[in-house]
């Protein structure tokens, strides 16, 4: 078994910034991906970024040049960078890891004036 917490969640201006962090209860380089995930209520849940072990991150067209996934091994830990945050972004964030399909609680992000 996998725990996942996130943290660092919270209310944001509009062109502002935050890091959201996913700290795991394992040592990372055993995951083969790691990715972040949001969701709107009433909507499902949306891909955001992702990590794999080599190093390859993917992005949602939505996030691309904003946003930026990390990790630091010796932490145990996943980062999302968030900059130029819009009010479109406000979600619930979650984060989760692969093999095991381990999700975590989520962390929630409002962008508003």
């Amino acid at each position: 078994q996998v725990q996942l917490v996130e943290s660092g969640g919270g209310l944001v201006q509009p062109g502002g910034s935050l890091i959201l962090s996913c700290a795991a209860s394992r040592t990372v380089p055993t995951f083969t991906l790691m990715a972040w995930y949001r969701r709107v209520p009433g909507k499902q849940r949306d891909f955001v970024a992702s990590v794999t072990r080599d190093g390859t991150t993917w992005y949602a067209d939505s996030v691309k040049g904003r946003f930026t996934i990390s990790g630091d091994n010796a932490k145990n830990t996943m980062y999302l960078q968030m900059n130029n945050l819009k009010p479109e972004d406000t979600a619930v964030y979650y984060c989760y890891s692969r093999p095991g399909d381990f999700w975590g609680q989520g962390t929630q992000v409002t962008v508003s004036s």
